[in-house]
């Protein structure tokens, strides 16, 4: 059935994100009485501006938006090539460059942006961040200077906003030295507040890049090279000189109003009394609340759009306007309520995250704050003056607080506002969402919204109800644009399904169909070895946060490979990156590995020794090891060369692993030890350390029944009887305490052994992801009985797998840090700042007991920030 003859002409100028969201919500309302027209002067369809930095690294990805079926549609047209040059409101046409002229009933503007450019010598030679052709353009010349440079090319940007950040990292990407230069005190300044862009300079400088801020270029330098014009560097206003092989602009977008600029000084110059558009005084279109400009029939939408005297360059408002004014041309009635400039995204690996009243620009605003600098940590909330109300949040190195709290905003919350910050060990505040809490700010989805399409919301012809967090992407369009909201678009989903009485599904998450075990077996049936064989064959994407350190996980549980190979750096979280544990001052603690707690004089003094040489606090621990605080990073191969070279290895206490077997001194000294629990925990601990396994593993032997080493309080006991060996298994301690239960009585050391063996495999095979072995007792159908089935009697006829598989772990162990030191490749990861080899001088410690700790946060409260250092 064809468009009929008298159906309104709706022309759209723009083939950008908001044309594109327009035309899909409109086509999708009234495809009857309507003929849609989008002139776009590229030549892609429509695709995803924010996603830019994929193509950077990957030229050949497809960032179309939406279903290119759209352009298909009878009565949707899409014109490449056509750039709009004038306007005439009286006869409701658009001219083209090419000359072609097309009519309108309705005229929607969503011309977007340019990258600004900067008024200075030398800007010729410098590229923007803003198409598909600049982002091509820039990865062409890094490749280009790599190949004739012979070293590794110095790419400077310009602007360190979200998309100059976007790009220095993309060039990194690339294999470029990245280098930020923004004239800004901080960094985003336009998203986070002094605190919290001080503690995000300090994160990406150890990401690796070098971030020159407060001071504005002058000039981009040049110099002749074999007949054309090379940069070589930036002079900036202080007149320093900064090198640079390329320069990379990208100080925010200019709205494109030029169309409508000419338009009104073409009526001024014919002295017409014509409508004209109101313009902002910065640039854009003003529109009302409906989205309509001073000009009957023309709407504006997006990055052109001026409302309130803002444009803003953010998907969310974006489309709350597209979809506006295609209800308004479909019939209905709908505002535009304002800007929501909430902001969750990862740059080169750092969270951040910003909603609402992130500045406390509202009267009587009160904030409550933790800052750490040396951390890179920065949260802070902001309340109404009686502190209940929830007005917006900043959040920088760890944005975990913010997925539950967004949903909040402007209503009260239901505790105090200090007890939600995760840095001060908070947790998301419990309790159901309103189903008008919007839950996607990218596309105005609500939690009710979720609720109904997971209950049955007839999205689909069966008006099955939408399972899978795929489905409800596609029927609410939720999480489906920057995706910081997918986590809690799962967990709504999953507790809908449990209340509506339907089984939840096990995937690992959106990227990995399969739960952790499945994806466990399917690994070691498929013998592969790398991160990248792993998505290939199983995943979607790229991963995330929750499958990367999964899969990373499982490849060294059953390969033994070292953290930093097999393409696993990037997966692994940062404790494991660097084979250390950060602490709350941002350095790192030293544990070296003592089996069963014993060791000799010798290597006490070499412990000693280097705690005294490098300033570290000294600690022995509940798990009879000696643990060394306040190792800066730079510091780490420097530290455990000399404890390696003494004969120390790895305690792994930053991995999912075997951190320590706990002993008494059993029969060797003690008048009431009935064996020798010290050699047996010693011959545990070298068994099986560097175990990777879902969650820690603690285990520990007593030699008798007096139980000093509280064997019963670990994931494996040993204890020590008349009758030989009692194994327990499935205790631990933390949060919530478990107490191990008895799986075998009265054994030998052999048989020990191979129990432990199977019962750990079995464990690693089968658990969920991140699952201690008491919850995983206890979910394990048939809880220890089953268990005594598959350990004891072998019932799934696995126990000879499951020996061989800890023998070839045995067989396969190394030591990560003895590996770490002999490969200068994984060495360069150990540096502080990448420019320089000087230490970190912004470390505050106190002193206390005759050693020095970081100096403790003041009380918390309004206004105050949590991490300042005493006096």
């Amino acid at each position: 059935m064809g468009t009929p003859h008298n159906a309104r002409n709706i022309l759209v100028i723009g083939g950008g994100p908001a044309a594109h969201r327009f035309t899909e919500a409109l086509a999708s309302r009234a495809p009857q009485d309507l003929r849609i027209t989008v002139l776009t002067e590229e030549t892609h369809l429509p695709y995803d501006r924010v996603a830019l930095s994929q193509a950077l690294t990957n030229p050949g990805v497809d960032l179309t938006l939406g279903d290119p079926k759209l352009w298909e549609a009878e009565h949707v047209t899409l014109e490449t090539n056509a750039k709009a040059v004038a306007i005439d409101s009286a006869k409701r046409t658009v001219t083209t460059a090419d000359g072609r002229i097309f009519n309108y009933d309705e005229l929607v503007l969503a011309t977007g942006s340019n990258a600004a450019t900067l008024p200075i010598a030398g800007n010729e030679h410098t590229f923007v961040y803003r198409t598909l052709e600049d982002v091509w353009s820039i990865a062409q010349k890094v490749k280009e200077l790599s190949a004739s440079l012979g070293r590794t090319p110095v790419v400077a940007t310009i602007g360190g906003g979200l998309l100059g950040l976007e790009a220095a990292a993309g060039a990194q990407a690339l294999g470029a030295e990245a280098v930020v230069i923004d004239g800004g005190k901080w960094l985003m300044g336009t998203q986070l507040d002094e605190g919290a862009g001080q503690a995000m300079g300090r994160l990406i400088e150890q990401t690796g890049f070098t971030v020159h801020n407060g001071v504005f270029p002058q000039e981009i330098l040049t110099s002749q090279d074999n007949g054309g014009t090379a940069v070589t560097g930036v002079l900036m206003a202080d007149e320093r000189t900064i090198d640079a092989d390329m320069v990379v602009v990208s100080i925010g977008v200019r709205p494109r109003d030029e169309l409508i600029r000419n338009y009104n000084a073409a009526l001024d110059e014919a002295g017409s009394q014509a409508p004209r558009f109101g313009m902002g005084p910065r640039g854009g279109v003003v529109i009302d609340s409906h989205c309509a400009t001073d000009i009957d029939h023309i709407w504006a939408i997006g990055e052109v759009a001026n409302y309130d005297g803002f444009c803003i360059g953010l998907v969310a408002p974006a489309n709350a306007m597209a979809e506006i004014v295609a209800e308004q041309l479909a019939g209905g009635q709908a505002e535009f309520a304002g800007f929501d400039t909430a902001t969750k995204l990862k740059l080169s690996g750092v969270d951040v995250a910003s909603f609402g009243d992130g500045f406390a620009r509202t009267e009587g605003a009160l904030e409550v704050v933790y800052a750490d600098a040396p951390r890179g940590l920065y949260q802070k909330l902001v309340v109404s003056a009686d502190a209940k109300t929830l007005l917006g949040g900043i959040f920088v190195g760890d944005a975990t607080p913010y997925q539950s709290l967004r949903p909040l905003l402007g209503r009260e919350l239901p505790g105090e506002p200090g007890a939600y910050l995760s840095a001060l060990g908070g947790e998301a505040p419990e309790g159901e969402l309103p189903d008008d809490a919007v839950l996607c700010s990218c596309n105005s989805v609500t939690a009710g919204t979720i609720r109904d399409a997971v209950s049955g919301c007839g999205c689909f012809e069966d008006e099955a109800p939408v399972t899978t967090v795929s489905g409800l992407k596609a029927c609410t369009r939720a999480g489906t644009q920057c995706g910081s909201c997918v986590p809690m678009i799962k967990k709504l989903m999953e507790a809908q399904m449990l209340k509506d009485g339907a089984e939840v599904s096990t995937a690992l998450c959106e990227h990995i169909s399969f739960s952790r075990p499945e994806l466990y077996e399917a690994i070691r049936a498929g013998g592969l070895q790398t991160f990248g064989e792993v998505m290939e064959r199983f995943g979607t994407g790229k991963g995330c946060d929750i499958c990367k350190p999964v899969i990373a996980n499982i490849l060294s549980s059953q390969t033994s490979v070292h953290p930093m190979d097999a393409g696993l750096a990037g997966a692994q979280d940062t404790n494991d990156r660097v084979l250390a544990n950060m602490q709350k001052d941002g350095t790192y603690s030293v544990v070296p590995r003592i089996p069963g707690g014993e060791i000799t004089p010798e290597k006490l003094g070499v412990i000693a020794a280097v705690a005294q040489k490098y300033g570290l606090y000294t600690k022995l621990t509940g798990g009879l090891r000696i643990d060394m605080f306040g190792a800066r990073l730079e510091q780490l191969p420097q530290i455990w060369r000399e404890l390696v070279d003494a004969g120390f290895e790895s305690g792994q206490a930053y991995g999912k692993s075997l951190r320590n077997v706990k002993t008494c001194v059993g029969s060797s000294w003690c008048r009431y030890g009935m064996l020798d629990s010290t050699a047996l925990g010693i011959e545990m601990e070298l068994r099986y350390r560097g175990l990777r396994a879902p969650h820690k593993l603690k285990m520990g032997v007593s030699g008798c029944a007096r139980e000093c080493a509280e064997a019963r309080a670990k994931d494996i006991g040993v204890i020590a009887t008349t009758d030989g060996w009692n194994l327990y298994v499935g205790g631990n301690g933390g949060a919530n305490p478990a107490h191990a239960q008895l799986l075998a009585g009265g054994l030998d050391e052999q048989t020990l052994f191979k129990y432990i063996d199977r019962y750990l495999m079995y464990y690693i095979r089968t658990a969920d992801k991140l699952q201690r072995t008491a919850h995983w007792l206890q979910d394990l159908d048939g809880g220890l009985e089953r268990a005594k089935q598959v350990v004891i009697e072998d019932s799934l006829g696995l126990a000879e797998e499951l020996e061989a598989a800890m023998e070839a772990h045995v067989a396969n162990y190394q030591d990560e840090w003895a590996a770490t030191l002999a490969d200068p490749v994984k060495l360069k990861r150990f540096r502080s700042f990448v420019n320089t080899a000087a230490p970190d001088t912004e470390l505050e410690y106190v002193s206390e007991r005759g050693q020095q700790r970081p100096a403790e946060p003041v009380a918390l409260g309004a206004s105050i920030p949590v991490g300042a250092p005493q006096s």
